[in-house]
């Protein structure tokens, strides 16, 4: 038996009404707030792709490396920058048509996928403040290696299931 898609509380889509109606009413309000979810991901997770594609290079070259930490230490406040952009008009989206992001699969797999994503960047954080204090190098690279995979795979799996919402919304 297939379970029932869960409903939006009546209170929290009537809470945000207004926002929506004014969202529908307007194209410009709509592609601004797209846009800046679309420009916010696309900085932030350029930036990371392009981080991430580093670090896997850095991993096979130790002459690299010392350069690539310090570079992957200047990076964090950026892509996270973005994030918070993208996380904004995530939930200027996601309020302007709750019935339908609400109860939707792809919308809380894509939410489950950034929490995910955001704790393998903790995990990046982590690999990289353990070889600034000396840690083993073999076994910092190979986590800053992993991480770096994984990264990459959920910038574009998110990408993925954000195009497949709105699909699906």
């Amino acid at each position: 038996m297939i379970a029932p898609i869960p409903q939006a509380p009546a209170g929290l889509v009537s809470l945000f009404e207004p926002w929506a109606s004014l969202y529908s009413d307007s194209k410009l309000i709509a592609t601004l707030v797209l846009f800046g979810h679309i420009a916010a991901l696309l900085f932030a997770g350029g930036f990371a792709v392009a981080l991430d594609r580093a670090t896997l290079r850095a991993a096979a070259s130790p002459e690299r490396r010392k350069q690539h930490l310090e570079d992957l230490a200047g990076s964090h406040r950026i892509i996270v920058s973005g994030l918070v952009v993208s996380a904004t008009t995530g939930l200027l989206l996601f309020t302007a048509d709750i019935e339908s992001y609400f109860g939707s699969w792809v919308f809380w797999t894509k939410m489950g996928l950034i929490v995910f994503m955001l704790l393998n960047g903790y995990g990046i954080m982590r690999a990289e403040k353990f070889l600034k204090n000396g840690g083993n190098e073999a076994e910092g690279w190979s986590q800053l290696k992993r991480t770096a995979i994984a990264s990459l795979v959920f910038w574009f799996a998110i990408a993925f299931m954000g195009v497949a919402l709105v699909n699906a919304a």
